[in-house]
């Protein structure tokens, strides 16, 4: 008698560890100023200044995301990433040479749509790097890589600025990401064809195989706005350590989750997870409404982390597995414009409430709000 075995297929290949450079680079690149740039604004003279840096930042990401894939498709993958790269890092060295609000949002536009290139060039990429069926699995891996030094660039970034002035911030966000320059070459070349030329992202717009699952996730998007947002003000009587709690629990909870799912996903498919993950998120939101307990602040927000979580690696590996062969940077750009414009209209539609409803109001009415989506992830059950 003979035993057939099966052995899955390697999942961390070389190519994937060298585009691992690559993912850290940029995610130093992007969030290690994220905060310190608003700050080195306000310290100019500008109050609105600090606002608009941000704001310009993530306008530009969105719209040079929509048209990244024309330019991978003209130059490949390579040389797109490489792009992103430096319009990432560079810019930021002007910082060190002038403070006029009108040099910083400028360099945020530049840093915007370098990082946009960066990551639709990149995510797009790191999907050929992963084997089909193992995909949810080393997409959550990705998250992890990615995950962990945005975690830890985003205070540092803050604490660096306070004790050893702005400009080394600026300084070590370019070096991050021309080191990170390196490992591009390394990475395989990918020839297109004409038809994947083709299917861009205002192909998959029309497409609700694809504008489903993206539809999915923006909805989860906007209640992260709400929570990064408005969490540290409504919890602003209890102890620091509840918000500070609760922000960590989130983005930790969100990683859990993304590797679990992965694993599920690959094994019984990703559509499985859809209604699982809104309603997590749903419950995580309506914990956070009882603002004065601590207890239910922190459980909700890891709550609605694992849902976020599961999300996140759900709908993205939906839509990979929906695409042909040459569509993976379509996919990128706009599952990742859905969460920067989900978590923009969240922040902004929650702002508007806020000021007449009051925190708890606000936190029950997003968790309500992401309970329609349910009906469409009913629709959306097929891998």
């Amino acid at each position: 008698m003979t035993v057939d075995l099966q052995l899955s297929p390697r999942l961390v290949s070389r190519a994937l560890l060298v585009r691992f450079v690559s993912i850290i680079g940029s995610a130093i690149g992007f969030f290690l100023p994220l905060s310190v740039v608003p700050l080195f604004a306000k310290q100019a003279g500008s109050e609105a200044g600090a606002g608009l840096a941000t704001v310009a930042l993530l306008l530009a990401t969105v719209a040079a995301e929509l048209v990244t894939p024309r330019l991978v498709a003209r130059v490949g993958y390579r040389w797109a990433l490489a792009a992103g790269l430096v319009l990432l890092g560079v810019p930021t060295l002007v910082l060190t040479f002038s403070d006029d609000i009108r040099v910083i949002i400028a360099v945020s536009v530049v840093r915007g749509i370098g990082y946009a290139i960066a990551v639709v060039a990149g995510g797009a990429v790191t999907a050929l790097l992963i084997p089909a069926d193992r995909r949810g699995e080393g997409l959550a891996l990705v998250g992890i890589v990615g995950g962990i030094p945005s975690l830890l660039a985003l205070p540092a970034g803050v604490w660096a600025a306070a004790h050893w002035g702005y400009a080394p911030v600026f300084v070590v966000t370019t070096v991050a990401t021309l080191l990170a320059l390196l490992s591009v070459p390394g990475l395989p070349r990918h020839s297109f064809s004409a038809s994947a030329k083709e299917a861009g992202v205002l192909a998959g717009l029309r497409n609700p195989v694809l504008t489903r699952p993206a539809t999915l996730f923006a909805v989860s998007a906007a209640a992260v706005g709400v929570l990064v947002t408005f969490l540290p003000l409504a919890a602003a009587d209890q102890p620091a350590w509840v918000a500070a709690s609760a922000l960590l629990a989130q983005p930790a909870a969100a990683t859990a989750a993304r590797w679990v799912a992965g694993r599920i996903g690959d094994r019984h498919g990703p559509a499985w997870l859809l209604v699982p993950g809104l309603l997590l998120s749903a419950v995580g939101m309506a914990g956070l409404a009882f603002t004065a307990t601590p207890a239910a602040v922190i459980g909700g927000a890891f709550v609605f982390g694992a849902g976020f979580g599961a999300l996140q690696n759900a709908t993205l590996t939906l839509m990979y597995a929906r695409v042909p062969a040459g569509g993976e940077s379509a996919v990128s750009a706009i599952w990742n414009a859905a969460y920067d414009l989900g978590m923009a209209a969240g922040a902004l539609a929650a702002g508007l409430v806020i000021s007449s409803a009051g925190y708890p109001v606000t936190f029950a009415l997003t968790a309500v709000a992401i309970l329609p989506a349910l009906l469409l992830a009913r629709r959306d059950r097929r891998p």
